[in-house]
């Protein structure tokens, strides 16, 4: 496992944790941080998709705030921090930080050229938001905040888009849910996966509404899908 520095489009620069495939090399997957920074959940993520043979990057998208940012949903300290940093970030510049992330992600002479892009919890905000923006191959978006208010983005998805929703999500209600469902029944190349009382971030390990049964049925769905789209 290894850091890597990437330049971003207004020339300045920030790191992102890499996970490499025992066989060398792979596609390329691009995991989009929750508000905790990239800390020891997204570290885990990282190494179990090179476990599976993808080689991943996981961008610190609070560098712009604080560089390096690392903490849990463990203390009320660290929930306030984590909103704070939520609250203070340029999803635009997000945005293009995780463009560049996906440029030398394919970079690398590890990757394949092929990569989609993985985002849990704003994350999952930011992945929808590279399948609409960017030109990655796939993307999976787990439980996404907000996804009703950017629905005016949607007619920009042209490749595969996995949806992960939540239906006791406290984050989304149930009228957002339906809005979602709603404009993704229209696009053809979109999959919407919802788990009946199941409450946000229901695959986060060791988190309050972790629930082992739906993140491993969340998973599978994930590994079939990248393995479909990205080889």
């Amino acid at each position: 496992m290894a850091t890597v520095t990437i330049t971003a489009a207004d020339g300045g620069r920030f790191n992102a944790y890499l996970a490499r495939p025992a066989s060398g090399s792979g596609p390329g997957i691009l995991v989009i941080q929750e508000i905790f920074g990239v800390n020891a959940v997204m570290r885990q993520i990282c190494d179990d998709l090179a476990a599976q043979g993808y080689v991943a990057l996981c961008p610190d998208l609070f560098w712009r705030q604080e560089p390096g940012v690392d903490i849990t949903d463990k203390s009320q300290a660290e929930w306030d921090k984590a909103f704070a940093l939520f609250n203070g970030f340029n999803e635009t510049a997000g945005v293009e930080d995780l463009i560049a992330s996906l440029a030398a992600l394919r970079d690398l002479p590890e990757c394949t050229g092929r990569a989609g892009a993985l985002g849990y919890c704003l994350g999952g905000r930011l992945a929808f938001l590279m399948a609409t923006r960017s030109d990655a191959d796939c993307a999976v978006s787990y439980y996404g905040v907000g996804l009703d208010k950017l629905l005016g983005e949607a007619s920009a998805i042209t490749r595969p888009l996995m949806l992960h929703i939540a239906e006791k999500d406290r984050f989304v209600p149930p009228e957002a849910q339906d809005q979602i469902r709603a404009r993704m029944a229209s696009l053809p190349t979109v999959t919407v996966h919802a788990y009946p009382g199941l409450d946000h971030a229901f695959a986060r390990v060791g988190g309050e509404h972790y629930d082992a049964a739906g993140a491993t049925l969340a998973n599978d769905r994930t590994a079939a899908f990248l393995k479909t789209h990205l080889g």
